[in-house]
């Protein structure tokens, strides 16, 4: 069994290059092959991501947070605001062994950016 989180976006090349600038996402699949693509999936580590395009409500709020693992929370920091996305503010060390930083990626969705400590 796996899951796989899908993101529904309007913004599609925006939301890819943030992943692929930020987290170092690679596509691994496309549908359709050629044209005007509906479906693609990135690989990031070990995980997978699926992006949809489709027309929706990117004002509405995000229910959902990624939580990815990254080596260095602060490295990763500021190639956020460089990718389109947005900090909110500077990573923490939270009590169970984690430095966290919580961020959003163009369409604002909730990403926290998570490291061992």
């Amino acid at each position: 069994m796996a899951i796989q989180p899908i993101i529904a976006t309007p913004n599609l090349k925006a939301v890819q290059a943030f992943y692929e600038q930020v987290l170092g996402a690679t596509e691994v699949f496309r549908y359709p092959e050629k044209g005007r693509v509906f479906y693609k999936t990135v690989k990031i580590g070990d995980a997978e991501l699926g992006l949809v395009a489709e027309k929706v409500d990117v004002s509405a709020p995000s229910r959902i947070t990624l939580s990815i693992a990254v080596a260095d929370v602060n490295a990763v920091l500021p190639l956020v605001e460089a990718a389109g996305g947005r900090v909110q503010g500077p990573s923490n060390d939270m009590p169970w062994g984690q430095r966290v930083a919580h961020v959003f990626d163009p369409d604002g969705n909730a990403v926290n950016l998570t490291q061992d400590l």
